[in-house]
Protein backbone atom coordinates (compact mmCIF):
# COMPACT_ATOMS: atom_id res chain seq x y z
CA UNK A 1 0.00 0.00 0.00
CA UNK A 2 1.69 3.53 -1.58
CA UNK A 3 1.53 6.57 0.75
CA UNK A 4 1.53 9.85 -1.41
CA UNK A 5 1.84 13.21 0.06
CA UNK A 6 0.82 16.06 -1.85
CA UNK A 7 2.52 19.03 -0.92
CA UNK A 8 0.81 22.43 -2.49
CA UNK A 9 0.97 26.31 -1.54
CA UNK A 10 -2.05 28.66 -1.37
CA UNK A 11 -0.50 31.50 -3.24
CA UNK A 12 -3.27 31.62 -5.55
CA UNK A 13 -5.46 28.96 -6.81
CA UNK A 14 -3.70 27.03 -8.97
CA UNK A 15 -1.39 25.10 -7.19
CA UNK A 16 -3.85 23.82 -5.43
CA UNK A 17 -6.29 22.71 -7.96
CA UNK A 18 -3.06 21.04 -9.85
CA UNK A 19 -3.04 19.35 -6.36
CA UNK A 20 -6.32 18.64 -6.20
CA UNK A 21 -6.68 17.19 -10.02
CA UNK A 22 -3.19 14.79 -9.53
CA UNK A 23 -5.30 13.26 -6.16
CA UNK A 24 -8.33 12.65 -7.83
CA UNK A 25 -6.58 10.50 -10.44
CA UNK A 26 -4.26 8.57 -7.83
CA UNK A 27 -7.13 7.11 -6.20
CA UNK A 28 -8.70 6.57 -9.24
CA UNK A 29 -5.66 3.98 -10.15
CA UNK A 30 -4.66 2.74 -6.80
CA UNK A 31 -7.65 2.65 -4.82
CA UNK A 32 -5.89 1.20 -1.73
CA UNK A 33 -3.48 3.98 -1.65
CA UNK A 34 -3.38 6.62 1.22
CA UNK A 35 -2.94 10.02 -0.54
CA UNK A 36 -2.85 13.67 1.44
CA UNK A 37 -3.06 16.96 0.20
CA UNK A 38 -1.25 19.24 2.18
CA UNK A 39 -1.23 23.25 1.93
CA UNK A 40 1.80 23.99 2.74
CA UNK A 41 1.52 27.52 3.40
CA UNK A 42 -1.85 27.51 5.54
CA UNK A 43 -1.70 28.47 9.31
CA UNK A 44 -2.63 25.08 10.57
CA UNK A 45 0.65 23.49 8.84
CA UNK A 46 2.91 26.54 10.19
CA UNK A 47 2.61 30.05 11.18
CA UNK A 48 5.86 31.17 10.35
CA UNK A 49 4.89 29.98 6.49
CA UNK A 50 1.50 31.72 6.82
CA UNK A 51 2.70 35.14 7.81
CA UNK A 52 5.53 35.07 4.64
CA UNK A 53 2.48 34.37 2.33
CA UNK A 54 0.56 36.79 3.61
CA UNK A 55 3.42 39.36 3.71
CA UNK A 56 3.70 38.65 0.44
CA UNK A 57 0.59 39.33 -0.53
CA UNK A 58 -0.05 42.74 0.84
CA UNK A 59 2.97 43.59 -0.87
CA UNK A 60 1.67 42.56 -3.81
CA UNK A 61 -0.90 45.11 -3.04
CA UNK A 62 1.64 47.98 -3.12
CA UNK A 63 4.18 46.99 -5.36
CA UNK A 64 2.57 44.98 -8.49
CA UNK A 65 5.88 44.17 -9.88
CA UNK A 66 7.21 42.48 -6.83
CA UNK A 67 6.76 38.88 -8.06
CA UNK A 68 9.02 40.00 -11.38
CA UNK A 69 11.97 41.38 -8.95
CA UNK A 70 11.67 38.04 -7.21
CA UNK A 71 11.59 36.09 -10.10
CA UNK A 72 14.76 37.98 -11.90
CA UNK A 73 16.16 38.06 -8.39
CA UNK A 74 15.97 34.01 -8.23
CA UNK A 75 16.58 33.65 -11.99
CA UNK A 76 20.06 31.74 -11.88
CA UNK A 77 23.29 32.20 -10.69
CA UNK A 78 25.15 32.36 -7.04
CA UNK A 79 21.71 34.95 -6.19
CA UNK A 80 19.53 32.80 -7.61
CA UNK A 81 20.96 29.75 -5.65
CA UNK A 82 21.70 31.42 -2.32
CA UNK A 83 17.65 32.46 -2.58
CA UNK A 84 16.70 28.73 -3.03
CA UNK A 85 18.74 27.67 -0.18
CA UNK A 86 17.99 30.35 2.11
CA UNK A 87 14.30 29.58 1.30
CA UNK A 88 14.51 25.47 1.84
CA UNK A 89 16.21 25.95 4.90
CA UNK A 90 13.88 28.10 6.38
CA UNK A 91 11.22 25.56 5.95
CA UNK A 92 13.15 22.45 6.31
CA UNK A 93 12.12 21.50 10.16
CA UNK A 94 7.95 21.63 9.48
CA UNK A 95 9.05 19.75 6.11
CA UNK A 96 10.54 17.05 7.99
CA UNK A 97 8.22 16.73 10.82
CA UNK A 98 5.34 16.00 8.10
CA UNK A 99 7.45 13.52 6.35
CA UNK A 100 8.05 11.64 9.88
CA UNK A 101 4.84 11.73 10.32
CA UNK A 102 3.28 10.18 7.25
CA UNK A 103 6.27 8.30 6.04
CA UNK A 104 5.27 8.69 2.41
CA UNK A 105 6.58 6.85 -0.44
CA UNK A 106 6.17 9.06 -2.94
CA UNK A 107 6.22 13.48 -2.23
CA UNK A 108 4.39 15.29 -5.35
CA UNK A 109 5.01 19.30 -5.13
CA UNK A 110 3.05 21.41 -7.17
CA UNK A 111 5.10 24.97 -5.75
CA UNK A 112 8.55 25.04 -5.33
CA UNK A 113 8.59 25.81 -1.83
CA UNK A 114 8.22 22.55 -0.45
CA UNK A 115 9.95 20.61 -3.22
CA UNK A 116 13.25 22.84 -2.25
CA UNK A 117 12.49 21.54 1.61
CA UNK A 118 11.98 17.76 0.30
CA UNK A 119 15.21 18.06 -1.63
CA UNK A 120 17.32 19.51 1.14
CA UNK A 121 16.02 16.71 2.98
CA UNK A 122 16.93 13.86 1.01
CA UNK A 123 20.25 15.43 0.63
CA UNK A 124 21.02 16.44 4.48
CA UNK A 125 18.98 12.80 6.32
CA UNK A 126 18.16 9.44 5.99
CA UNK A 127 14.67 9.52 5.11
CA UNK A 128 13.79 8.00 1.54
CA UNK A 129 10.91 8.99 -0.38
CA UNK A 130 10.36 9.49 -4.58
CA UNK A 131 9.94 13.22 -5.26
CA UNK A 132 8.17 14.33 -8.09
CA UNK A 133 7.68 18.47 -9.13
CA UNK A 134 4.73 19.54 -11.16
CA UNK A 135 5.34 22.69 -12.62
CA UNK A 136 2.71 24.79 -12.89
CA UNK A 137 3.94 27.39 -15.59
CA UNK A 138 4.78 27.54 -19.43
CA UNK A 139 7.87 28.26 -18.88
CA UNK A 140 10.95 26.98 -16.92
CA UNK A 141 12.07 28.84 -13.63
CA UNK A 142 15.76 28.25 -11.82
CA UNK A 143 13.00 28.46 -8.66
CA UNK A 144 12.05 25.15 -9.88
CA UNK A 145 15.21 23.39 -10.41
CA UNK A 146 16.13 21.34 -7.21
CA UNK A 147 19.09 18.36 -7.03
CA UNK A 148 17.42 14.83 -6.00
CA UNK A 149 14.29 15.27 -7.49
CA UNK A 150 13.43 12.06 -9.21
CA UNK A 151 10.30 13.34 -11.52
CA UNK A 152 9.60 16.13 -13.01
CA UNK A 153 6.01 16.97 -15.20
CA UNK A 154 6.03 19.86 -17.28
CA UNK A 155 3.54 21.69 -19.25
CA UNK A 156 5.63 21.50 -22.89
CA UNK A 157 8.65 19.91 -24.93
CA UNK A 158 10.62 23.51 -24.78
CA UNK A 159 10.37 22.76 -20.67
CA UNK A 160 11.42 19.11 -20.38
CA UNK A 161 14.11 20.37 -22.98
CA UNK A 162 15.59 23.00 -20.64
CA UNK A 163 15.46 20.58 -18.31
CA UNK A 164 18.04 18.00 -19.77
CA UNK A 165 19.90 20.92 -20.73
CA UNK A 166 20.81 21.14 -16.81
CA UNK A 167 21.37 18.02 -16.26
CA UNK A 168 18.36 15.90 -15.56
CA UNK A 169 18.32 12.76 -17.17
CA UNK A 170 15.43 12.69 -19.96
CA UNK A 171 13.36 9.90 -19.15
CA UNK A 172 12.76 11.60 -15.26
CA UNK A 173 11.34 14.67 -17.54
CA UNK A 174 7.75 13.99 -18.38
CA UNK A 175 5.94 16.54 -20.84
CA UNK A 176 2.22 15.82 -19.30
CA UNK A 177 0.75 19.20 -19.83
CA UNK A 178 -0.53 21.36 -16.39
CA UNK A 179 -3.15 18.55 -14.89
CA UNK A 180 -6.58 20.10 -14.53
CA UNK A 181 -10.19 18.73 -13.48
CA UNK A 182 -11.47 15.86 -15.79
CA UNK A 183 -14.91 16.74 -14.97
CA UNK A 184 -14.28 19.51 -17.61
CA UNK A 185 -14.96 17.06 -20.22
CA UNK A 186 -18.06 16.11 -18.91
CA UNK A 187 -19.99 19.41 -18.66
CA UNK A 188 -23.41 20.09 -20.20
CA UNK A 189 -23.59 22.60 -23.07
CA UNK A 190 -23.40 25.64 -23.40
CA UNK A 191 -27.47 26.37 -23.41
CA UNK A 192 -27.75 24.17 -20.34
CA UNK A 193 -25.65 25.43 -18.42
CA UNK A 194 -26.73 29.10 -18.38
CA UNK A 195 -29.96 27.08 -17.17
CA UNK A 196 -28.29 26.03 -14.67
CA UNK A 197 -27.06 29.43 -13.23
CA UNK A 198 -30.51 31.32 -14.17
CA UNK A 199 -29.03 33.50 -16.86
CA UNK A 200 -30.44 34.13 -20.28
CA UNK A 201 -29.79 31.51 -22.82
CA UNK A 202 -29.59 34.11 -25.65
CA UNK A 203 -27.43 37.23 -24.63
CA UNK A 204 -23.70 37.48 -25.19
CA UNK A 205 -22.10 36.28 -22.04
CA UNK A 206 -18.61 37.51 -20.75
CA UNK A 207 -16.45 35.97 -17.60
CA UNK A 208 -14.48 37.89 -15.61
CA UNK A 209 -11.90 36.50 -13.81
CA UNK A 210 -9.08 37.27 -11.44
CA UNK A 211 -7.73 34.55 -10.31
CA UNK A 212 -8.15 32.92 -6.33
CA UNK A 213 -7.08 36.27 -5.13
CA UNK A 214 -9.38 38.55 -6.75
CA UNK A 215 -6.97 39.95 -8.53
CA UNK A 216 -6.29 42.31 -11.96
CA UNK A 217 -8.08 45.26 -11.76
CA UNK A 218 -11.77 43.92 -12.05
CA UNK A 219 -13.73 46.90 -11.34
CA UNK A 220 -11.47 49.04 -13.70
CA UNK A 221 -12.65 46.76 -16.58
CA UNK A 222 -16.00 46.53 -15.11
CA UNK A 223 -16.45 50.28 -15.88
CA UNK A 224 -14.86 49.74 -19.26
CA UNK A 225 -17.46 47.25 -20.45
CA UNK A 226 -19.89 49.92 -19.10
CA UNK A 227 -19.30 51.76 -22.02
CA UNK A 228 -20.35 49.11 -24.10
CA UNK A 229 -24.26 49.56 -25.74
CA UNK A 230 -25.18 46.31 -26.16
CA UNK A 231 -26.67 44.52 -23.48
CA UNK A 232 -24.38 41.87 -22.18
CA UNK A 233 -24.73 39.30 -19.57
CA UNK A 234 -21.70 39.81 -16.98
CA UNK A 235 -20.32 37.17 -14.81
CA UNK A 236 -17.84 37.82 -12.03
CA UNK A 237 -15.49 35.77 -9.89
CA UNK A 238 -13.94 37.77 -7.16
CA UNK A 239 -12.21 34.79 -5.46
CA UNK A 240 -11.32 35.24 -1.95
CA UNK A 241 -11.48 39.16 -2.45
CA UNK A 242 -14.59 40.06 0.20
CA UNK A 243 -14.25 44.09 -0.77
CA UNK A 244 -14.58 43.27 -4.49
CA UNK A 245 -17.51 41.15 -3.98
CA UNK A 246 -19.11 43.62 -2.47
CA UNK A 247 -17.85 46.40 -4.40
CA UNK A 248 -19.80 44.70 -7.50
CA UNK A 249 -22.69 43.70 -5.58
CA UNK A 250 -23.39 47.74 -5.19
CA UNK A 251 -22.76 48.04 -9.39
CA UNK A 252 -25.77 45.85 -10.09
CA UNK A 253 -28.58 47.55 -9.87
CA UNK A 254 -27.27 50.69 -11.89
CA UNK A 255 -25.41 48.46 -14.20
CA UNK A 256 -26.98 48.63 -17.82
CA UNK A 257 -25.82 44.96 -18.21
CA UNK A 258 -26.75 41.70 -16.72
CA UNK A 259 -24.19 41.63 -14.02
CA UNK A 260 -23.60 38.31 -11.79
CA UNK A 261 -21.00 38.19 -8.88
CA UNK A 262 -19.45 35.33 -6.99
CA UNK A 263 -16.70 34.76 -4.45
CA UNK A 264 -14.58 31.66 -4.19
CA UNK A 265 -16.76 29.40 -5.61
CA UNK A 266 -17.09 25.86 -6.99
CA UNK A 267 -19.06 26.88 -9.59
CA UNK A 268 -16.15 28.45 -11.92
CA UNK A 269 -15.90 25.41 -14.44
CA UNK A 270 -20.04 25.76 -14.95
CA UNK A 271 -19.35 29.53 -15.45
CA UNK A 272 -16.96 29.36 -17.93
CA UNK A 273 -19.11 26.32 -19.87
CA UNK A 274 -21.62 29.27 -19.53
CA UNK A 275 -19.53 32.11 -21.11
CA UNK A 276 -18.95 33.64 -24.58
CA UNK A 277 -15.63 34.76 -23.53
CA UNK A 278 -13.31 34.67 -20.60
CA UNK A 279 -11.43 37.65 -19.62
CA UNK A 280 -8.86 36.80 -17.04
CA UNK A 281 -5.18 37.04 -15.80
CA UNK A 282 -3.41 34.66 -17.03
CA UNK A 283 -2.69 32.07 -14.82
CA UNK A 284 -1.67 28.81 -15.95
CA UNK A 285 -4.43 26.96 -14.31
CA UNK A 286 -7.11 29.24 -16.02
CA UNK A 287 -5.48 29.04 -18.72
CA UNK A 288 -5.15 25.18 -19.39
CA UNK A 289 -8.85 24.97 -18.29
CA UNK A 290 -9.89 27.07 -21.22
CA UNK A 291 -7.73 25.46 -24.04
CA UNK A 292 -9.48 22.34 -22.58
CA UNK A 293 -12.96 23.74 -22.81
CA UNK A 294 -12.07 25.68 -25.77
CA UNK A 295 -13.33 28.93 -24.42
CA UNK A 296 -12.04 32.09 -26.18
CA UNK A 297 -9.67 34.17 -23.70
CA UNK A 298 -9.13 37.69 -23.66
CA UNK A 299 -5.71 38.06 -21.28
CA UNK A 300 -4.69 40.82 -19.60
CA UNK A 301 -2.29 42.77 -16.76
CA UNK A 302 -0.58 39.44 -16.20
CA UNK A 303 1.56 39.49 -13.12
CA UNK A 304 5.30 40.09 -14.75
CA UNK A 305 7.32 36.81 -15.02
CA UNK A 306 5.42 33.64 -15.44
CA UNK A 307 2.04 34.83 -15.96
CA UNK A 308 3.89 37.06 -19.01
CA UNK A 309 5.41 33.76 -20.26
CA UNK A 310 1.57 32.03 -19.83
CA UNK A 311 0.41 34.81 -22.07
CA UNK A 312 2.82 34.88 -24.77
CA UNK A 313 2.28 30.94 -24.88
CA UNK A 314 -1.09 31.32 -25.14
CA UNK A 315 -1.16 34.26 -28.01
CA UNK A 316 1.75 32.32 -30.11
CA UNK A 317 -0.72 29.46 -30.07
CA UNK A 318 -3.60 31.42 -31.25
CA UNK A 319 -5.95 30.60 -28.27
CA UNK A 320 -6.43 34.28 -26.76
CA UNK A 321 -5.96 37.87 -27.39
CA UNK A 322 -3.70 39.63 -25.30
CA UNK A 323 -4.71 43.34 -24.20
CA UNK A 324 -1.87 45.12 -23.75
CA UNK A 325 -1.57 48.32 -21.33
CA UNK A 326 -3.06 51.19 -23.38
CA UNK A 327 -5.56 48.88 -25.59
CA UNK A 328 -8.89 48.59 -25.60
CA UNK A 329 -10.27 45.72 -23.33
CA UNK A 330 -14.26 46.98 -24.76
CA UNK A 331 -12.93 47.03 -28.30
CA UNK A 332 -11.40 43.67 -27.86
CA UNK A 333 -14.98 42.20 -26.39
CA UNK A 334 -17.40 43.90 -29.04
CA UNK A 335 -14.82 42.90 -31.86
CA UNK A 336 -14.79 38.63 -30.47
CA UNK A 337 -18.60 38.97 -29.91
CA UNK A 338 -19.37 40.30 -33.14
CA UNK A 339 -17.35 37.72 -35.06
CA UNK A 340 -17.92 34.17 -34.79
CA UNK A 341 -15.13 33.52 -37.15
CA UNK A 342 -12.49 34.63 -34.63
CA UNK A 343 -14.24 33.12 -31.63
CA UNK A 344 -13.73 29.20 -33.71
CA UNK A 345 -10.11 30.30 -34.56
CA UNK A 346 -9.21 31.00 -30.43
CA UNK A 347 -11.24 28.03 -29.70
CA UNK A 348 -9.81 25.95 -32.05
CA UNK A 349 -6.06 26.94 -31.05
CA UNK A 350 -7.10 26.32 -27.11
CA UNK A 351 -8.14 23.11 -27.86
CA UNK A 352 -4.81 22.36 -30.21
CA UNK A 353 -3.30 22.70 -26.49
CA UNK A 354 -5.28 21.16 -24.43
CA UNK A 355 -4.16 18.03 -22.07
CA UNK A 356 -7.12 17.55 -20.50
CA UNK A 357 -5.32 13.83 -19.54
CA UNK A 358 -2.13 15.27 -17.98
CA UNK A 359 -3.35 14.78 -14.05
CA UNK A 360 -3.74 10.66 -15.15
CA UNK A 361 -0.64 10.75 -16.78
CA UNK A 362 1.32 11.79 -13.70
CA UNK A 363 -0.90 9.74 -11.34
CA UNK A 364 0.21 6.86 -13.61
CA UNK A 365 3.47 7.41 -14.13
CA UNK A 366 4.05 7.29 -10.35
CA UNK A 367 1.96 4.66 -9.68
CA UNK A 368 3.67 2.47 -11.91
CA UNK A 369 7.27 3.95 -10.49
CA UNK A 370 9.61 1.39 -8.85
CA UNK A 371 10.74 2.66 -5.56
CA UNK A 372 14.08 4.14 -6.98
CA UNK A 373 14.18 7.50 -5.46
CA UNK A 374 17.62 9.17 -4.33
CA UNK A 375 18.57 9.33 -8.11
CA UNK A 376 19.85 12.07 -8.72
Amino acid sequence: MKRYLIMTASIGSGHIKAAEAIARELRAADPEAIIEVVDFMSRGVSTLHWLLKKIYLLMLAFVPDLYDRCYKFSGGGAIGTLTQDAFALIMYHRMARLIDAFAPDVVICTHPFPEGACSLIKRLSRRRFRLAAVLTDYSLHQIWIYPRVDDYFVAIPAMQQGLVARGFPAPSVHVTGIPVDRALLRLPEKRRARELLGIAADVPTVLLMGGGLGLGGIEAMLDELEGIEARLTLLVIAGRNEDLELAIRARIATSRHALYVWGFTQRAPLLMRAADLLVTKPGALTVSESFVLGLPTVLHDPIPGPEEENAVYATQHGASLWVHPGESLAGAVCHLLASHEKQAALSQGGRSCARPDAAREIARTLTAAEDDSNKF
